[in-house]
């Protein structure tokens, strides 16, 4: 919720609000940049209907609702005590980059002309791993209580003309992987090396990455929950 702003979170408690008969508010999974998109997001929220199972349709009726950019696709009871930021136990980003201009991918992906090594930059994705301090990847006075994270996954695929990188972990610093990105795009052009993207890491320094990748190719596209918290 933001003052003076339409925010999606404005718009879904003022919906469920209308549709349940009483005041709904939700929280969210977390917060992205300005400009990254969510292919999925989840958020919680409290009621005091008996069962929402008896409200007939409700995802359906939601939708019908709601404006086109926002789209319920469902909705799971879950333990009183259950986060969905907290409770949340890994997430998942997809980067993409575009090697031609395509104007139906302007607003999604990054345009790269040249070539690019992208075994170089998978090799760099393998060195995430023995790391936990991701401090050089970190926006710089972002009240983060710790730079700690666990990296699960992380790989570059290459289809017709687009790079996509896809990162998971238990947790992720704020502009965390886009300071990645822009940092292995310059060991794909050969700009830096695989000794000295393991020299920034162990700096803990920001200034020693790479510039952030535009905002438009980043997705957040999974959110993982333990079993147990769902009823």
């Amino acid at each position: 919720m933001q003052p003076n702003s339409v925010t999606v979170q404005k718009i879904v408690d003022e919906t469920l609000t209308v549709i349940l008969n009483e005041n709904i508010s939700t929280t969210g999974a977390g917060r992205t940049d300005a400009g990254v998109h969510a292919m999925i997001f989840c958020a919680h929220f409290d009621s005091f209907s008996p069962d929402l199972a008896t409200i007939r349709n409700l995802v359906f009726r939601l939708n019908k609702y709601l404006p086109v950019d926002i789209s319920v696709v469902s909705i799971k009871k879950v333990v009183p005590d259950a986060n969905a930021r907290y409770s949340a136990i890994s997430r998942t980003y997809k980067y993409f980059i575009s090697k031609i201009k395509d104007p139906f991918f302007d607003n999604s992906s990054w345009f790269l002309h040249g070539k690019i090594d992208i075994e170089a930059m998978n090799k760099a994705c393998g060195l995430l791993f023995h790391y936990s301090d991701f401090t050089s990847f970190s926006k710089l006075h972002s009240g983060s209580k710790t730079n700690i994270c666990k990296i699960i996954n992380a790989g570059w695929e290459e289809s017709d003309n687009r790079l996509v990188f896809t990162i998971k972990a238990d947790r992720f610093l704020r502009n965390m992987v886009r300071a990645i990105v822009g940092t292995m795009v310059e060991i794909g052009f050969e700009k830096i090396d695989l000794k000295e993207f393991e020299k920034i890491i162990l700096a803990k320094d920001r200034c020693r990455a790479g510039k952030s990748a535009p905002a438009k190719g980043l997705f957040l596209t999974d959110i993982e929950y333990p079993e147990e918290i769902f009823i």
